[in-house]
C-alpha cells in the first residue's frame, strides 16, 4: 500500500514507542496482580497490552526489563528531588526513599508479594554504591551504605511496610548511621 496522508499514523516514532512502553508496563502490572511473573507469557503480555510481539522485543529482552525500566522512571523522580539537597545525611536518604516507596505503595507491595524486591538492589547500588573512579576507602564506604540501605528496605518490605519514613530515619540515626 502506498503511503498517503490518510493512511499514515499521525503519531511520531517516539510517540508510538511511548505508547508501546506504557501499554506493556500497564499490562504487565495488571497481569502481575493476578499471577507470578514466571506464569505470564510474552504472548499473553502483548495481547493484554494490545501491541505486537515485535514491539516487545524491540524494547525489551525479558519481562523483568519492563519492571526495571519502570523502577528507573520512578526512582528518577526521587533522585531529582535528592539532588536539590546535596550532602544530606544517610538518615535523610532513608527518610526520602521510604517516603518515595510510600507514595508508590501499591506498586512496591506488588513487587514484594511477587518476590521481586531484588530488582531494587541494582537500582539502589546504582544510585548510592561505589563508582569506578572512587578510591578504595570511598568505594567500600559507598558499598557499605548502599547495601545497608538495601538491607533496611528489604526488611521493611518483609515486615509489611509498617514503619513510616520518619520512624525509619530515626531508627537509622539511633544506630549512629
Amino acid at each position: 500500500m502506498r503511503q498517503r496522508k490518510e493512511n499514515v499514523s499521525p503519531m511520531s516514532n517516539e510517540g508510538r514507542n511511548t505508547y508501546v512502553i506504557t501499554h506493556l508496563t500497564e499490562a504487565l502490572l495488571s497481569l502481575l496482580a493476578e499471577k507470578p511473573l514466571e506464569d505470564i507469557s510474552i504472548s499473553e503480555l502483548v495481547s493484554t497490552a494490545g501491541v505486537g510481539r515485535a514491539s516487545f522485543y524491540r524494547n525489551y529482552e525479558r519481562k523483568e526489563d519492563i519492571l526495571k525500566a519502570h523502577l528507573d522512571t520512578l526512582f528518577r523522580e526521587w533522585t531529582d528531588a535528592l539532588e536539590k539537597v546535596p550532602g544530606a545525611p544517610l538518615s535523610e536518604l532513608i527518610r526520602t526513599m521510604i517516603a518515595h516507596f510510600e507514595k508508590y505503595r501499591p506498586f512496591y507491595q506488588l513487587l514484594n508479594e511477587r518476590g521481586l524486591t531484588y530488582l531494587l538492589k541494582d537500582v539502589i547500588i546504582g544510585i548510592c554504591g561505589p563508582r569506578p573512579e572512587y578510591e578504595k576507602t570511598e568505594a567500600y564506604a559507598a558499598a557499605f551504605a548502599a547495601y545497608a540501605l538495601y538491607g533496611w528496605i528489604d526488611v521493611w518490605f518483609q515486615r509489611g511496610m509498617v514503619e513510616t519514613a520518619d520512624e525509619l530515619a530515626e531508627l537509622f540515626k539511633a544506630h549512629g548511621l
